[in-house]
């Protein structure tokens, strides 16, 4: 699945407008996620896939920030993060989660600015949730700030979603359309090095597809998992 730049190369601005991130229901956040869900949002040959991502990337020990997180994080267990902060909409998802060390809850959709000082995290991750965010570019920005140099945001999508919940912008394209869009928001909100697609589909025929797209903060050592 192709990362490159549309033809004719990216605009010098960004193309996005407010109707891109509209969304059926756009009532507070707060009150569609009040109620826990503790299901999860991929099969689990998609979760293992996830995983043995992460298992590649992770470095030794890492700091971990997990946004928009929930009862599960899908980190490999043996790998132990050194601190696995949860960001997300819900107390009772965020306490049940055992990979986290700390967690907040906190609205990207109300306040894009992460309660986290600079240069806090080797790893970024937002599984299966980017579809829910309304302000993108100002949250990629938050993440390029909290990241350390060298440090790499992973953000991985399925088909599967609350259709009340996703942006304009996403429901108007498939799973090519959407790792470009990714893409993009790591291109307009500055701060990172060329973005790369992933397509970690267990089995497209039996199983839930999945992609990633990440990229890294430039600067510092480069290290990958064990």
């Amino acid at each position: 699945m192709p990362t490159d730049a549309p033809p004719g190369g990216w605009p010098d601005e960004s193309p996005f407008v407010a109707a891109h991130f509209r969304c059926d229901d756009e009532r507070d956040d707060a009150l569609f996620y009040q109620e826990p869900r503790l299901v999860t949002h991929i099969d689990d040959a998609a979760i293992a896939a996830l995983r043995a991502h992460y298992a590649r990337i992770f470095p030794a020990r890492a700091s971990v920030l997990d946004l928009m997180s929930s009862h599960v994080s899908h980190f490999p267990a043996r790998l132990a993060p050194s601190r696995a902060a949860g960001l997300g909409m819900n107390a009772e998802e965020l306490a049940a989660n055992p990979a986290l060390t700390e967690w907040v809850v906190h609205d990207l959709n109300a306040d894009p600015a992460l309660p986290y000082d600079g240069a806090s995290f080797d790893v970024v991750t937002i599984a299966v949730s980017v579809q829910y965010l309304r302000q993108p570019l100002s949250v990629f920005r938050e993440i390029g700030r909290v990241l350390k140099p060298g440090g790499i945001c992973s953000v991985a999508f399925s088909n599967r979603c609350f259709p009340p919940k996703v942006v304009a912008l996403w429901s108007a394209t498939g799973d090519r359309g959407h790792a470009q869009v990714v893409t993009a928001y790591f291109h307009y909100a500055g701060g990172f090095g060329e973005a790369e697609t992933i397509d970690l589909s267990p089995d497209p025929r039996r199983s839930d597809p999945l992609y990633v797209v990440q990229a890294r903060r430039p600067g510092g050592e480069r290290v990958s998992g064990p």
